[in-house]
């Protein structure tokens, strides 16, 4: 039996532009039976982004979210300790990975979320799509 897993904008964003790695390892994470996960939060930052970069993707973007679970946004509050590790933009992200149950969390933000890479948070374990797919698929 797989895990939750939730996607961070800058994963959907990076499997909806490219047939690249973000994409395949998505593809594995999938044929390994885990879930995939995102709310309307970070669907929501995804497809601003892809507008803003101006590539055509949103067909691409909603081919691949038709695999994944996409919850509605709800504002979950994260405890001051945590809140304090990330910048308000980013709280709702790791809040809706601990509120729908996910035992990881995947993202490519290094900047913010970098210094929590390996680390267990709430039961959500963060990681960058690497180091998921080295502790999942290999």
């Amino acid at each position: 039996m797989g895990m939750r897993i939730f996607l961070d904008a800058n994963i959907l964003f990076a499997a909806a532009k490219s047939a690249g790695a973000v994409r395949a390892l998505l593809g594995l994470l999938e044929a390994a039976e885990h879930t995939l996960c995102a709310d309307d939060y970070v669907l929501a930052e995804a497809r601003r982004n892809l507008e803003v970069k101006g590539t055509d993707a949103m067909g691409s973007l909603d081919t691949l979210l038709a695999g994944i679970d996409v919850a509605r946004f709800r504002r979950d509050e994260l405890d001051p300790q945590l809140a304090a590790l990330l910048p308000e933009q980013d709280r709702p992200v790791l809040a809706a990975a601990i509120r729908l149950g996910c035992g990881a969390l995947v993202t490519g933000d290094r900047i913010h979320f970098g210094r929590l890479y390996g680390r267990d948070v709430r039961g959500v374990s963060i990681h960058s799509p690497r180091s998921l797919y080295e502790t999942l698929i290999r």
